[in-house]
């Protein structure tokens, strides 16, 4: 071939790649880039009126704070780092109004509730713990202490949390009265020397009795995912003085052994006379850095023709459904005014407490019993990584907090909504005889998730809204498992999960709370399940068969309708109305839990009442606004005394025939940690949680109405009034997709 012929074809090339190219730009150009819809989802209240329920915003904030550093006569520091000796605000938050002023606001035209913040102050000056109304906001005139009336007494400085400034002084205890006088240990036995450290991990409670502040600390290898990397050093340290000059050194675990104080380790080791631990070098098989190098990436969701709801200021507009919401610095998640097609389903559904009871043969674990609303839950709710945590064209939405700290909180996309596939049709059938034909509906949700962090867990928190007029509540549990260091005796207590390492054996129980309004606030619980009767057969003689029957049960009591773990409960648990659908039932909406929790601590431990949520699978009592959590910001500092016993809630046995009725849920499931939960713990199986579904609720399915629905037969094959899907390919868009960006490491907790 001659030089010009293969210029010819070149250019040739050339122009076919110009054109192919112009053309796709083109077509793209024409292709309209997705966008909301301008409006007509939805039902409900005007979006304005959902602000009743929103988070205090950072303007708020901060005038609560101003208004209270302002009282001279409170003392408060404004040290972000205050010690325990000073008065610290430790929390500001959102109260919420009663229910009946806000009822009377969203129905009957009532007066909007005053805005008000609750607070809470540690007085290091006094030693008490003091909650406060501040209000109304956005201009603060007024503080109330109400202590006395929510607790019924005071507070007790040591039910505190331990805040950032009291973490500071705990590490630098550690480093003098520890580590500086046990430096030839910590260097042969865990290679610690020049920049090299351990990290601390608390066990909870902290102590045996009212007042106690003993914590055991146990040690871990300086490595991300640090929390499987166990040293087989614990200590136990006396931090119930508010002055830290006074702070002891009480107990010591080494290899297996105790030691009553730093002195006599650190003798005998230098002695030779204990079982020495030698330090190792290893790799750091706890990290989460990728192995093997991404080819592609994989399959991701964009709304072909716009997303089909709204997020105007803290309310959700999506087809049928529409909810306020709003995320609790200590409970975590929560919505309300919760409404399909109009009608109020839920006034409340919120995220109450997560505990955790561990079993091991160390100190560290051996007593361990955490709960998680007293660090606070939504606390660390940090944001969301798109296209993980949540679909990456999911709208991602921004918090506020104030919490152990000095000034509020942003939490970019901390919260993300997204409408997906289920991945499965909500109903389908096809006709294979006489009337051929196929009907059916994609299983399209819309999904409200927060993942919060709390020191090794990462629990994935979603509400889920169905076309069914089915709400789904889910909890999934991910991070690290707590281990501890291999001893004689340890594997009573878990599986060996990497070398010296035990997963410890501990169990997962979620609360939530459910305030459901069933068309209206004059609600009965019943339940339904079946039983075997035998019955004879009409048409044969002699002869008779054991029949499945309907039993129903109206209880009329708290007492009644407290269903205890461990017991036989009926299968089906209603929350009714009075009025009855087309065919006469009562209309209703059905609980059905999913829970594969672990035995629940005998009631007979001093403990157990700051967890007593956590007997019951359902409880359902009188809404009452002064029994507004089933846990405490307290509970886990004084579990022997709780500020909250939610076993209380019941023991007055109510009536609750034709009353308002909140049900308090609990799920969970049982974890024995194994080898696959190295070096990260799956959501695959760990979780639990509970479905809110209509029960003759409505006369026939609502989702009859979807606009998803498909329907097919032999001469409509390519309609597209009875089946979008078919022109799919003629009405689609391009997503517009925003840059990935990442700010989560903004807020994370720094102890400097």
């Amino acid at each position: 071939m001659n030089s010009c012929a293969k210029y010819l074809l070149l250019f040739l090339g050339l122009v076919s790649v110009l054109v192919n190219v112009v053309l796709i730009s083109l077509s793209f150009q024409k292709t309209p880039r997705c966008a909301p819809r301008a409006g007509g989802w939805g039902w409900g209240a005007p979006g304005r009126r959902s602000l009743v329920f929103s988070d205090l915003t950072e303007h708020e904030y901060t005038q609560v704070r101003n208004y209270m550093w302002r009282q001279s006569n409170l003392k408060i520091s404004h040290n972000k780092f205050a010690v325990p000796a000073e008065n610290f605000i430790f929390l500001i938050d959102l109260l919420l109004p009663n229910k009946s002023d806000v009822l009377q606001y969203l129905d009957a035209g009532g007066k909007e509730p005053p805005r008000q913040a609750s607070v809470v102050v540690f007085y290091g000056t006094q030693g008490v713990i003091k909650e406060y109304v501040v209000g109304p906001l956005p201009e603060p005139t007024f503080h109330t202490d109400v202590t006395q009336k929510k607790y019924g007494g005071d507070l007790h400085i040591n039910s505190r949390p331990v805040t950032m400034g009291e973490y500071l002084l705990l590490f630098v205890f550690i480093h003098k009265n520890i580590f500086s006088k046990l430096s030839i240990l910590l260097e042969e036995s865990f290679g610690v020397s020049g920049n090299k450290t351990l990290k601390p991990f608390e066990s909870m409670p902290r102590g045996a009795r009212s007042g106690d502040r003993h914590t055991w600390i146990s040690f871990f290898r300086d490595y991300s995912g640090m929390y499987i990397h166990p040293v087989g050093l614990e200590v136990l340290i006396n931090h119930a003085s508010r002055n830290d000059s006074q702070w002891t050194v009480d107990k010591l675990f080494y290899s297996g052994h105790y030691y009553d104080s730093v002195e006599e380790l650190s003798k005998k080791y230098e002695a030779g006379d204990i079982d020495k631990i030698v330090y190792k070098p290893m790799l750091n098989y706890a990290s989460l850095k990728p192995r093997t190098k991404a080819l592609q990436v994989g399959p991701q969701q964009y709304y072909t023709q716009g997303p089909r709801f709204i997020v105007e200021n803290n309310r959700v507009s999506y087809l049928d459904w529409s909810f306020a919401f709003g995320l609790s610095s200590l409970t975590g998640m929560r919505v309300f005014d919760v409404r399909f097609k109009g009608q109020r389903i839920i006034y409340e559904l919120s995220v109450q407490e997560a505990m955790s009871v561990y079993g091991s043969v160390t100190p560290g674990m051996m007593l361990t019993k955490f709960l998680d609303s007293s660090i606070g839950i939504g606390r660390f709710a940090h944001e969301l990584v798109r296209g993980v945590d949540c679909p990456y064209a999911a709208e991602y939405v921004d918090t506020f907090r104030y919490i152990d700290t000095s000034a509020p909180q942003r939490f970019r996309n901390s919260i993300c909504i997204f409408e997906h596939d289920a991945g499965r049709p909500l109903r389908r059938h096809f006709s294979d005889f006489f009337h051929n034909s196929y009907g059916g509906v994609a299983n399209s949700v819309l999904v409200f998730r927060s993942i919060t962090s709390i020191g090794n867990y990462d629990y994935m928190w979603d509400f889920i809204f169905y076309q069914s007029g089915s709400v789904e509540a889910k909890v999934h549990a991910t991070g690290f498992i707590s281990s501890s260091f291999k001893v004689a005796g340890s594997m009573l207590f878990g599986h060996q999960v990497a070398e010296n390492t035990i997963g410890n054996i501990h169990t997962h129980f979620i609360s939530f709370k459910v305030d459901l309004d069933v068309l209206g606030v004059n609600n009965i619980f019943l339940t339904k399940d079946m039983e075997y009767k035998e019955v004879e057969v009409p048409w044969l003689q002699k002869t008779r068969a054991k029949i499945p029957h309907l039993v129903e049960r109206q209880l009329a009591t708290e007492q009644q309708a407290a269903l205890h773990y461990g017991t036989k409960i009926p299968r089906y648990l209603h929350i009714a109305s009075n009025q009855t659908n087309r065919w006469g039932h009562q209309r209703s909406y059905r609980l059905q839990v999913f829970s594969f929790t672990g035995d629940h601590l005998p009631e007979s431990e001093p403990v157990e009442k700051s967890m007593s949520w956590a007997r019951y699978k359902v409880a359902i009592t009188k809404h009452k606004d002064e029994e507004r959590t089933s846990s405490s910001l307290y509970s886990q500092n004084n579990m022997w005394s709780p500020a909250v016993d939610f076993s209380r809630f019941i023991e007055d046995n109510e009536n609750i025939e034709n009353q308002d009725l909140v049900a308090w849920i609990t799920t969970g499931f049982l974890h024995i940690p194994h080898a696959e939960d190295i070096p990260n713990t799956v959501t695959v199986g760990n979780g639990g949680g509970f479905l809110l579904r209509p029960h003759n609720y409505f006369d026939e399915d609502p989702s009859i109405n979807s606009p998803d629905s498909v329907y097919i037969s032999p001469d409509t094959l390519q309609s597209c009034e009875t089946n979008k899907i078919a022109c799919l390919d003629q009405e689609n868009c391009v997503p517009f997709l925003p840059p990935f960006t990442y700010n989560g490491f903004e807020e994370v907790m720094e102890f400097e």
